[in-house]
């Protein structure tokens, strides 16, 4: 029998350059001072780089996008 994955939920709240705000986008996570929501970027991730997402994405700066990937990276890691 397989066993299922397993499966990370990451809180976003403990991201330093993320906001969720009910008057914004419906409340989904976007980046700090901005409408972006942290899913246009994980959507295009496969297909630009930092610098292409924050050309695509002008609010959001190169900088915020390292640390949301660093952020996710650190969430994943298994804890001992």
């Amino acid at each position: 029998m397989a066993m299922a994955p397993s499966q990370t939920v990451i809180d976003w709240s403990h991201c330093s350059v993320l906001e969720s705000n009910p008057d914004t986008q419906g409340g989904a996570w976007v980046f700090r001072g901005t409408r972006v929501p942290v899913t246009a970027i994980l959507n295009n991730l496969g297909e630009l780089s930092v610098p292409e997402l924050a050309e695509e994405f002008p609010t959001v700066r190169p900088e915020q996008i390292t640390l949301l990937l660093d952020f996710i990276a650190r969430s994943v890691e298994p804890h001992p």
